[in-house]
């Protein structure tokens, strides 16, 4: 499995990870977001959508659970699964049709699905650091597609 580090000082770094992210980002990827509430999670996909284009608002999907952004290529799917208190409640939700060949899926709170969930092609965690000024993200590729989100520049971000 490999794996890349990145700090991150401030908000603004992680918008720019998400945006060097973007780039990298391909049809039928799944990235589970790992991260204590207030880790930066939906900045980070803020920094994604943003650099791929999307001007409207993005939020977190935590109420929602789901929300859906159409973006040229493929379809961009926000899960928020925080709210879960059981696995099956993804199956009964219906997501599972979203993971397909035409959309990018990127999910926080992959654990409240457990064993529901398909395999991540790539799983990024952020961690506080600095006594909560800033994050640190680990980025671990599960897959060949994982493995080339992995080779997105990260320094200076």
């Amino acid at each position: 499995m490999d794996a890349v580090v990145v700090n991150l000082p401030d908000e603004s770094a992680t918008l720019a990870l998400g945006a060097r992210l973007a780039a990298a980002l391909t049809p039928g990827l799944y990235i589970e977001l790992i991260g204590d509430l207030g880790a930066g999670k939906t900045t980070l996909v803020r920094g994604v959508l943003r650099a791929l284009g999307y001007q409207g608002r993005v939020k977190s999907p935590t109420f929602t659970l789901l929300e859906h952004y159409p973006i040229s290529g493929f379809n961009l799917y926000h899960f928020d699964l925080y709210r879960f208190e059981d696995p099956e409640e993804w199956l009964d939700a219906g997501f599972r049709e979203h993971f397909n060949a035409d959309a990018v899926c990127l999910v926080e709170w992959p654990e409240k699905a457990e064993g529901c969930l398909p395999p991540p092609d790539l799983t990024l965690s952020l961690a506080s650091i600095n006594d909560g000024r800033g994050r640190q993200a680990t980025l671990r590729a599960h897959t060949v597609s994982g493995r080339a989100c992995l080779a997105i520049p990260v320094s200076g971000v």
